[in-house]
C-alpha cells in the first residue's frame, strides 16, 4: 500500500511539472517567439548550442527546469528560453552562454518558475 501511495505521489509531481511546461510551450507558439525549430543548421550555430549545453552540464546543482532550458542559436545569436528555479539560475545560465557566445550575442528570456505551494 505504501508503495502505491509513493508511486501516485511521484506521478502527480511529474504531472504538475508537465502542466507547468505545457503552459510555457503554449506561450511559445505566439508569433515572433523563438522556438527550438528555428535552431540554425550551420556548423557554427549547432556547435555554439552544443558548447553551451555541455558547459551547463558541468553545473550539477542546476534544477530540472534549468537543465532543460531551450537554447536556440540562429546566425550566431543565442536565445535562452524556459523556466528556471530562481534568479541565481537565470544569471548563471546567462553567464555560461555569454562565456561561450559573447554577451552581445545572448538574449536571456529565461523566466523564474512560480514557487511550489
Amino acid at each position: 500500500m505504501r508503495l502505491a501511495i509513493l508511486t501516485l505521489a511521484l506521478s502527480l509531481a511529474a504531472f504538475a511539472q508537465q502542466t507547468d511546461n505545457t503552459k510555457v510551450n503554449q506561450r511559445d507558439k505566439n508569433p515572433g517567439a523563438i522556438t527550438a525549430d528555428q535552431q540554425g543548421n550551420s556548423k557554427e550555430d549547432i556547435g555554439r548550442t552544443a558548447a553551451i549545453r555541455k558547459a551547463l552540464g558541468d553545473h550539477k546543482d542546476l534544477s530540472v527546469y534549468a537543465q532543460n532550458v531551450k537554447i536556440v542559436t540562429l546566425n550566431n545569436q543565442v536565445t535562452l528560453r524556459g523556466p528556471v528555479r530562481d534568479q541565481q539560475e537565470k544569471t548563471l545560465i546567462g553567464q555560461v552562454a555569454a562565456n561561450v557566445a559573447g554577451a552581445q550575442n545572448v538574449k536571456n528570456e529565461l523566466e523564474i518558475a512560480p514557487a511550489k505551494k
